[in-house]
């Protein structure tokens, strides 16, 4: 995928708040990429250096200026989403 995305999932396998959030992505029908953890080293390490942990699901959240803010929690992504996607 893309790095020009302006929102990132991070996830891993098995992970039940992981799939409560794509199943919203989904839903929603929004341009989300997704990287997992697990396949990834790459995101991984990039997850630890942003956050000091690699508790997922988290949801980065690049600005127009390149800026990025760093969300965790399912219940406080999917509501970001659903704000983002106009309410649905």
């Amino acid at each position: 995928m893309s790095g020009n995305h302006a929102l990132t999932l991070y996830v891993r396998n098995h992970c039940w708040f992981c799939g409560r959030v794509l199943r919203a992505v989904d839903r929603l029908g929004l341009d989300v990429e997704v990287r997992n953890i697990w396949q990834s080293g790459t995101a991984a390490q990039e997850l630890l250096q942003a956050t000091g942990r690699q508790t997922v699901p988290v949801l980065r959240i690049r600005g127009d200026g390149g800026e990025s803010r760093w969300l965790p929690e399912s219940g406080e992504i999917i509501r970001y989403l659903e704000t983002a996607a106009g309410g649905n």
